[in-house]
């Protein structure tokens, strides 16, 4: 990806060393944000996934910081920063940049349909952090907060995404911020109030269906991005191919063959591997919002 020199978004805030309690709650608990239906990221579901399966944790335990009812209050003293590497510096400028690519692409895209886009916050931070959506630990992973419009990651992440789940690369990287992204402008066109609301008078298994669609057009959110970094020369040989070992890599079949030797479909929140890659690519190719309405689909 070809990303040095470009413009880094001025949407960062860098929370990293503060240990995430660094000033006051901006509401209990998570904010009415049901767990893994469009609340939680890419990362999210790896982790809710294994444990819920594997060890039976309960997930509003993990994002509270054990407590689900818990709220984060000012800090006692100056948390002390760790020092930061080289490496660390680079990765800041490279999600930043990322981010400020994605602002360009729906810009221009919310433009098309006559409306405006309002850029997301991107934050930066190591262990925990206090969000409007409640405390959450670094083991969620990349995530969406819409009750304050905000993304959030650590960068440790991208070391399991590299390590653990054998997706690496810049591109696949920059997968998990687009996605992210995607989260915030179904927030924008009031696609995931909608959903959230349906779900409340929905069974677990039509609630998990539509969490599903909404993960996918995320998906395919991400892939309209990557359609306009083709279009700018932003992309090299490889990237796509990437973004789709990270798709696949996160998919809800292969995370629960992993986690316990079996698939259950019917608790899918974000898409099977195939799934995933499939709307990536739907979104990709097309470059069009209107491509991306999992919600009229047939098949997904």
């Amino acid at each position: 990806m070809r990303w040095q020199g470009g413009r880094e978004s001025e949407n960062v805030e860098d929370r990293r060393g503060g240990g995430g309690f660094g000033g006051f709650s901006r509401g209990g608990g998570l904010g009415g944000i049901p767990i893994g239906r469009g609340g939680l990221g890419i990362g999210g579901v790896v982790v809710v996934l294994l444990l819920g399966l594997v060890f039976g944790v309960d997930p509003s335990v993990i994002l509270s910081g054990g407590d689900p009812g818990y709220e984060q209050q000012q800090t006692r003293g100056n948390p002390r920063q760790a020092p930061r590497s080289g490496a660390e510096d680079e990765l800041k400028r490279f999600v930043s940049v990322v981010l400020a690519d994605t602002e360009d692409t729906w810009h221009g895209l919310f433009q098309g349909i006559g409306r405006t886009y309002q850029d997301p916050t991107l934050v930066l931070f190591s262990g925990a952090v206090d969000s409007a959506c409640g405390m959450a630990q670094a083991a969620v992973g990349p995530f969406y907060c819409p009750a304050d419009r905000k993304l959030y990651i650590d960068l440790s992440f991208y070391r399991d995404l590299r390590e653990r789940f054998r997706a690496p690369g810049d591109f696949a990287q920059a997968y998990v911020v687009a996605h992210e992204v995607g989260h915030h402008v179904q927030t924008l066109l009031g696609i995931s109030q909608k959903v959230r609301e349906a779900q409340r008078g929905a069974g677990q298994g039509e609630a998990n269906a539509l969490s599903v669609r909404l993960e996918l057009q995320a998906d395919c959110f991400a892939g309209l991005w990557a359609n306009a970094a083709q279009r700018r020369g932003v992309l090299e040989p490889g990237d796509v191919e990437e973004a789709l070992t990270a798709a696949s890599a996160i998919g809800d079949d292969r995370l629960q063959r992993q986690a316990r030797g079996t698939v259950t479909p019917d608790s899918f929140t974000h898409g099977s591997s195939d799934q995933r890659v499939r709307w990536f690519r739907q979104g990709l190719s097309s470059g069009e919002l209107r491509a991306c309405d999992t919600f009229a689909a047939d098949r997904l």
